[in-house]
């Protein structure tokens, strides 16, 4: 099997097509450090494997592999095309897998943030296991400002973020804009009795937020900015559980998004009327070209679920955009 150079757009001379075996042999040859030990784990010839790989600096004009005492090193051209040997390959065994099952396989990694997760998570989870059920799903709840970390780490394939977190190395697609509430306990000492309320109106009232690091925070710091507020911060907490806990125990209000209000019964939610007070979410992988079909399958159903929790009014305070539909508002 080889990769053709028809769907290529691209200028770099390397003469095309690579052979998924010099891939393999690659990877192998790296991951093992030794020219001997990855020939005797594939079952060929060590001279097999060393000319193998020589065709493959040849073809890319470049060293990939420097051969020293203590074994093989990759050179920085070599690092930099492991990832990309390691994502073909598996993609190419997927694929034959597919075509085998006739049905997608393979696995995906998806991260929410807490607050996501609370109203996306099981709807998602349901939907995957009805339209894919062969694909494995690893569903990580993590705050939003790790998610960033993990998607560059590539230690998941795809996360729900905010704005403020969005990298432009990423291909990143709006989802939805979420209101911002206030939540709170209707005794606690200072909580408004208006309907709805801007940032200014807060006044003192006692504050229990994440802190600096989380996507919904740095949101609410420009819109604080923006509206000359200096709120008072009493509590910092990382933590959704813990945080809303502190909340129903009257130690302070939060300012949360609609997700979060569609799990804080017996608090009283509170619309923030500022045009900027809503946190926009946005589907973010790698490069489309280096998403599998699981991956580009499971970012679907993202979009779909999303779609119906917001038009059947079970995720309020929101709007989704949508390419197909326009923008919708529940």
């Amino acid at each position: 099997m080889s990769i053709t150079g028809q769907d290529f757009a691209s200028d770099d001379p390397v003469e095309l097509p690579l052979e998924l075996r010099q891939l393999r042999f690659f990877v192998r040859a790296v991951e093992s450090g030794s020219i001997r030990r990855a020939a005797a784990e594939l079952g060929v010839a060590a001279s097999l494997l060393s000319r193998e790989l020589d065709r493959l600096e040849g073809r890319l004009a470049t060293q990939l592999l420097r051969r020293a005492r203590s074994g093989l090193i990759p050179t920085d051209a070599g690092f930099a095309f492991l990832r990309h040997a390691q994502l073909t390959l598996q993609h190419a065994l997927e694929a034959v897998e597919a075509a085998r099952q006739k049905r997608l396989v393979g696995h995906v990694s998806i991260g929410l943030p807490p607050s996501t997760a609370s109203v996306l998570g099981v709807p998602l989870l349901l939907a995957m296991r009805e339209r894919h059920p062969q694909l494995r799903v690893h569903l990580v709840e993590a705050l939003s400002g790790h998610l960033p970390a993990m998607l560059d780490a590539r230690q998941l394939d795809l996360a729900l973020v905010t704005r403020a977190n969005a990298s432009r190395h990423w291909s990143v697609r709006p989802l939805i804009d979420e209101r911002i509430y206030l939540l709170g306990r209707a005794d606690l000492p200072g909580f408004p009795v208006a309907d709805s309320l801007s940032v200014a109106e807060l006044g003192d009232l006692p504050l229990i937020m994440p802190s600096g690091s989380h996507g919904l925070r740095a949101t609410l710091d420009v819109v604080f900015a923006r509206a000359r507020v200096q709120p008072n911060i009493a509590m910092e907490i990382d933590g959704l559980a813990l945080l809303m806990d502190t909340v129903s125990a009257g130690l302070g209000a939060t300012l949360q998004p609609a997700a979060v209000v569609c799990r804080a019964p017996g608090l009283r939610a509170v619309p923030v009327t500022d045009s900027d007070a809503r946190r926009p979410v946005l589907i973010a992988g790698q490069a489309d070209d280096e998403m599998s079909p699981a991956v580009l399958a499971t970012r679907v159903v993202i979009a779909e679920v999303t779609r119906e929790l917001v038009t059947s009014g079970r995720w309020p305070g929101t709007i989704l955009h949508d390419l197909n539909m326009g923008i919708v508002e529940s």
